[in-house]
């Protein structure tokens, strides 16, 4: 009865405390083999020890029972490390799909930010491009056509300034786009001046600047056809104070 009780219980070393109660039942085994083999006469003491067998075997059972709950209770301990792991491993990828979809969000809206300044410095650029191609509007009175006219002469490497521009304007026209003069020896002799800064034909035709109309009369056209005139005369219109 021992043997099998002993045989139930493996799967874990046991402890020196259980062997030495299986080494105690074995013992008694082993005594009340050799009680039975007492005569007739001595069976008062054999039937009083075999309670003591019964009883010394029932405390064995227990001590086993002892040791299989302690081993199923490791085995929890393994399974509690286990979750305990797999809980752990679960949150750390949980926190790395985190990190890794904010750092994705940031590039997103870094992206997001770049595309946008691109778009609005092209818009700039567009804007600057149209606000270069489109020409400066001048008003159409004296003022407008002295600075129109000035811009132009710019562009051409004509020397002018404005002050010197509208004085010999003044004492030519008084800021008349029309006039004419038919009594001065220009208009004796057929060619009289004519426009802003009082221009003959020819010197008009000798002098005009391309790009502006080729009409004597055209304020633009008369002011720098002249200025041109006055610099390759004078070096500037700005050196004449009379009639040129």
């Amino acid at each position: 009865m021992p043997k099998h009780i002993l045989t139930r219980g493996r799967g874990r070393a046991l402890s020196r405390h259980h062997k030495v109660a299986a080494a105690g039942v074995a013992a008694l085994g082993a005594a009340a083999i050799g009680l039975s083999a007492v005569p007739s006469n001595a069976s008062m003491t054999t039937t009083a020890e075999a309670p003591a067998q019964t009883a010394k075997v029932a405390y064995s059972t227990q001590q086993i029972q002892g040791v299989k709950a302690d081993v199923n209770s490791q085995f929890a301990g393994v399974d509690v490390k286990v979750e305990q792991f797999a809980a752990k491993k679960k949150a750390a990828a949980e926190a790395a799909a985190k990190k890794r979809a904010a750092a994705e969000k940031k590039a997103e809206a870094k992206a997001a930010k770049a595309r946008q300044a691109a778009e609005s410095a092209s818009r700039s650029a567009e804007r600057a491009e149209v606000k270069k191609a489109a020409p400066k509007k001048y008003g159409d009175n004296l003022d407008g056509w002295i600075r129109e006219a000035m811009s132009i002469m710019k562009k051409n490497g004509i020397p002018g300034s404005y002050e010197g521009i509208h004085r010999n304007i003044m004492r030519e026209s008084s800021g008349n786009p029309q006039a004419i003069n038919l009594w001065d020896i220009n208009a004796q002799n057929g060619i009289p001046s004519k426009g802003l800064l009082q221009v003959i034909p020819p010197t008009f035709e000798a002098y005009h600047v391309k790009g502006t109309p080729k009409d004597i009369y055209d304020p633009v056209a008369n002011i720098v056809a002249a200025c041109n005139y006055a610099a390759d005369k004078y070096g500037t219109m700005d050196n004449v104070d009379s009639a040129y």
